[in-house]
């Protein structure tokens, strides 16, 4: 069982602490954290998992903000990690957003929601539709009631029913007056392309996601033209797991409002949507740096926002880069930014230009890696369709709305 949980800021300062169990942890622990984190560059590249001399931690890293768990026995570490991101998820859906005022700002909902979600170091409660019924989410009327009357306390004295029901995370007795569902394919594309041009690796991590505003309790069927392309597949709890495993049909009560249905992988795909050709020649001191940026395949829809970032070696004295086409920027710590926006259709963009070495290098021995971006809006690159979303048990006709949009998550070009 989790014993407590401290919420870091991004310089490591602890903004807040939970302590769920008797046996109350020491704030040495956070530091200690800290200095680990700090031996790996940046606190997101710790593994999520550490064993600290005295204690098992578990940590989640959302907008800056650690969530750092604590348990001195050995637990399912998918348990620990899953209710931290879940109270990441309330915490970032209640305020708004996540960052260190907006917590500053409301450490009494925080330390509510942290009471209800976990009891004596077991999750409890984490549906929000629940957690709204229970805790009145900030608003500017909340604020001034508990300046007026003094009482700072937004938790309702009633049980909310849903806690009886056999769905604890839809509300009973919704009404909507429009009602409508919106299903979207997001999917982030990880590469890894080699000095060579080879394809190393290539994935997409994608996530079904549901925006839903439908009256009663609807019960739904989703299913794909192609499920078989899917791996790792992972579902909300409202998702029947039978019909998934006999039909690959996704049959469902879904919450209200919008949440994560379903994640998936789709592995060893054999081609990228863009090609990144970099080349580097050095001479006397010198190096003649050339980036070409083209669209490799027409994936049906325009591609935009790409953007190229890459770290200059340390031993890089100066610089002299342009492109034809977008800008090109070096930020803070030697870092090449080109936004290159839309691929014109006329001529491919190219970014070139010198790099000066410092005094006794006669070419580079460090070379730098390509980090590629780029947003494609219309198209799922993993194949993956729907076929049809199936409404039972509903009154009405609602209106049924699909969309789809890659990215790019780790696109590494290596020079």
């Amino acid at each position: 069982m989790l014993q407590c949980i401290f919420l870091l800021s991004d310089t490591g300062e602890v903004m807040l602490e939970k302590q769920w169990t008797g046996h109350q942890v020491d704030r040495s622990i956070c530091a200690w954290f800290w200095e680990h984190a700090l031996s790996y560059g940046e606190p997101y590249k710790v593994p999520s998992v550490v064993a600290s001399p005295t204690h098992y931690l578990f940590q989640v890293v959302r907008e800056g903000i650690t969530f750092l768990a604590c348990a001195q026995v050995e637990m399912p570490p998918l348990m620990a990690l899953e209710f931290l991101s879940k109270v990441a998820d309330v915490l970032s859906d209640y305020l708004g957003g996540l960052n260190e005022d907006l917590i500053k700002d409301n450490f009494v909902i925080v330390y509510e929601l942290l009471d209800e979600m976990m009891d004596n170091g077991f999750p409890l409660t984490t549906e929000p539709n629940i957690l709204k019924e229970m805790i009145a989410p900030p608003n500017l009327v909340s604020k001034v009631l508990s300046v007026v009357t003094g009482s700072s306390s937004n938790v309702s004295n009633t049980l909310p029913g849903a806690t009886a029901s056999c769905v604890p995370w839809r509300t009973s007795d919704l009404k909507h007056a429009n009602n409508e569902v919106y299903v979207d394919l997001v999917e982030e594309m990880d590469a890894v392309v080699s000095s060579d041009g080879a394809l190393v690796k290539c994935e997409i991590y994608g996530e079904v996601q549901v925006n839903c505003h439908l009256s009663g309790l609807p019960d739904l069927a989703l299913s794909f033209a192609n499920p078989s392309i899917l791996n790792d597949v992972r579902f909300h709890p409202c998702v029947r797991f039978r019909p998934w495993e006999s039909h690959q049909i996704l049959s469902f009560v879904p919450p209200d409002g919008q949440f994560k249905l379903m994640s998936y992988r789709v592995k060893k795909l054999k081609n990228t949507p863009i090609y990144v050709k970099p080349q580097l020649s050095s001479n006397a001191g010198t190096c003649r740096l050339n980036v070409l940026v083209g669209i490799r395949n027409d994936p049906g829809k325009t591609i935009d926002s790409i953007t190229i970032q890459f770290q200059l070696p340390y031993f890089v004295v100066s610089q002299d880069l342009s492109s034809n086409h977008g800008t090109v920027h070096i930020l803070a710590n030697k870092v090449c930014s080109w936004s290159i926006g839309r691929i014109p259709k006329e001529k491919a963009p190219c970014l070139s230009g010198t790099l000066q070495l410092e005094s006794g290098l006669d070419k580079m021995h460090v070379f730098p890696t390509l980090l590629v971006g780029f947003k494609i809006m219309g198209v799922a690159l993993s194949g993956l369709q729907i076929d049809k979303l199936e409404l039972l048990n509903v009154p009405y006709r609602p209106y049924k709305g699909f969309r789809a949009l890659t990215r790019a998550g780790g696109y590494e070009v290596r020079t």
